[in-house]
């Protein structure tokens, strides 16, 4: 990207950070990065089918969080390789990783092909997206496996 970021793409950045400390956000924050651990397309269907559940309700509110930050870098409102510092961008990562694997179905079985859509262009919209998300997707596939080996269901 040619331009460098502005003061104004930081007070962007400052806000959406402002918006991930709400007291409910953070829990909704906490269950979806701790407690949620889907292990296939139906783990993430269940949950945004079980309407109107407080899990139902964090999945709405962290996967709109971070499908609205991702169209504000789509829509060139935010700077993409400020949006893409792992300080800022991380946790959209992390998250989506854990997802990832079951995208295809899950839009399928929810028949709706605007499921995460905006944060998987940024995530895989360039080749640093791309490289961390790979890495990412990685470290959370290892996770996986060993949640599953202890017995734990996310």
């Amino acid at each position: 990207m040619a331009k460098k970021a502005t003061a104004h793409d930081a007070q962007v950045v400052m806000q959406l950070y402002d918006l991930r400390r709400e007291a409910e956000m953070r829990k909704a924050r906490n269950w979806f990065t701790v407690e949620f651990w889907p292990q296939s397309a139906d783990d993430v269907v269940k949950v945004a089918n079980a309407f109107p559940s407080q899990e139902n309700a964090w999945m709405r509110q962290v996967g709109g969080y971070w499908d609205m930050a991702a169209s504000l870098v789509l829509q060139g409102a935010v700077h993409e390789e400020l949006f893409l510092q792992p300080g800022i961008s991380g946790e959209m990562f992390f998250l989506f990783a854990k997802i990832h694997p079951f995208l295809k179905e899950i839009r399928e079985k929810m028949n709706n092909p605007d499921v995460f859509a905006n944060i998987e262009k940024v995530a895989t919209g360039s080749k640093l997206a791309r490289k961390r998300l790979e890495r990412v997707s990685r470290n959370v596939a290892n996770r996986r496996k060993a949640l599953a080996k202890a017995g734990k269901k996310g």
